[in-house]
């Protein structure tokens, strides 16, 4: 028999559950249904989200042939079929077939070079599904055809949803009498994602017994682990890259090192954590030791280079550095600070010192007149106005107590306070 799982698949649109900014009323995937206006996009989200079945679901409501590859084992040629498939399929005024690739970040760049051309000549429509994120293992002209829809966990109503519709529905199910006394384990080893919910109520109500009711102890007798447990795909996942980043903000290398072990053993992408050290190094530390970038950059680029399992080795070192390292956000905090100013007070003009004079026209309007050429005054510097007026007394960044930091401050003090003059 079919796994839960697959026997409760939605079939439609109002039988998903789940991701209702895409799909809820006037959302942008249900509009994309109704309409027919379908164009290429990338599904991106965790597992059990739901995003093989959006796609299904797309392809069946617009009755449009569907063609699907996973990236785990197809290669160029397997995508070469598929177009000349796709190919033979379209006729007059017919409809383009959808082309569903799952795992599409694991497709190389030559594999994902193979798909440009066919979509961009309409050979097929394109519905990629990736837990990567799609910035950093999908090639720019490939994203630059797609749009990148984002699925969340499924939240806990919707769980709760999907679990009592499977013991109401299911042809197997209806025969017991299940009754769901405790949530919080189903809930927490579920993670958001709904094919491990239905798989764990199939394994705790697989035995003989006709009255089931689904406790805590039930569910964590049954799957025979503990709350725990890491899971790289689920809540624990988020919580200790979390406790692993605010021990290196918190200057605990020790601590550090133990969540790194975690999410090692855990079997987290290495990928994953060494980007994680790259926002750090800029987000934590900043300026207060702008060599912490060079080198959580460069442990990323070594990383891909060495492997595993010496890469651990290259991380440890890193998380080391960062965590014992001064720390500043100032940069951080500038940047959210000026975001924030513009978006209160709109797109102010350009003062004409500042502006480029390419033509006579230009020039005579006014552009770049005044402007003073740094480089021609004693240490490269002459004071002017580089702000909108309206905005000319305004400070973005305040620099914090770090020596790195104190050392750039003096330097802005001396030139800006003394003035010097040719």
């Amino acid at each position: 028999m079919q796994p839960l799982a697959d026997r409760l698949r939605p079939q439609n649109i109002d039988e998903y559950v789940g991701q209702e900014h895409l799909v809820g009323k006037n959302a942008i995937l249900r509009n994309i249904i109704e309409s027919n206006n379908l164009h290429s996009f990338i599904l991106w989200g965790p597992p059990g989200v739901g995003k093989t079945t959006l796609a299904k679901i797309i392809a069946r409501s617009q009755d449009r042939p569907f063609f699907t590859l996973s990236a785990v084992t197809a290669g160029v040629k397997d995508v070469r079929e598929v177009i000349e498939k796709a190919e033979k399929t379209q006729f007059f005024n017919s409809l383009s077939p959808i082309l569903f690739i799952d795992e599409i970040h694991r497709f190389n760049k030559s594999q994902q070079d193979s798909l440009l051309n066919a979509i961009e000549k309409g050979t097929f429509i394109l519905i990629g599904a990736t837990t990567e994120n799609p910035s950093f293992e999908i090639i720019t002209p490939l994203l630059s055809r797609c749009q990148i829809y984002v699925l969340k966990p499924l939240e806990k109503e919707d769980l709760l949803k999907l679990a009592t519709r499977a013991i109401a529905t299911d042809i197997e199910l209806k025969k017991k009498n299940i009754a769901i006394v405790e949530n919080e384990a189903l809930l927490r080893y579920s993670s958001g994602d709904a094919r491990k919910l239905l798989n764990i109520l199939e394994i705790i109500c697989s035995d003989e017994s006709r009255d089931i009711q689904i406790t805590n102890e039930l569910v964590t007798n049954r799957l025979q682990r503990n709350f725990s447990d890491y899971d790289k795909n689920g809540e624990m996942h988020y919580d200790i890259i979390s406790a692993f980043i605010k021990s290196i903000r918190g200057s605990d290398p020790n601590a550090a090192i133990y969540w790194l072990a975690r999410m090692i053993e855990g079997g987290e992408d290495p990928k994953f954590i060494a980007r994680r050290l790259v926002i750090s190094a800029a987000e934590d530390i900043g300026l207060a030791n702008p060599n912490a970038l060079l080198i959580a950059n460069a442990c990323f680029d070594a990383l891909q280079k060495i492997g595993w399992p010496e890469g651990r080795i290259i991380l440890a070192e890193v998380t080391i550095y960062l965590a014992s390292s001064q720390k500043s956000n100032s940069a951080y905090l500038a940047i959210d600070n000026a975001i924030d100013t513009v978006k209160k007070t709109g797109n102010f003009p350009v003062p004409l010192h500042l502006r480029n004079a390419p033509t006579k026209l230009m020039q005579d309007l006014g552009y770049g007149k005044d402007y003073k050429y740094a480089h021609d005054y004693k240490n490269h510097f002459v004071k002017q106005n580089f702000l909108p007026e309206e905005l000319t007394d305004k400070t973005f960044w305040i620099p914090q107590g770090s020596p790195q930091e104190k050392k750039l401050s003096d330097w802005l003090n001396f030139l800006w306070n003394e003035n010097p003059k040719k």
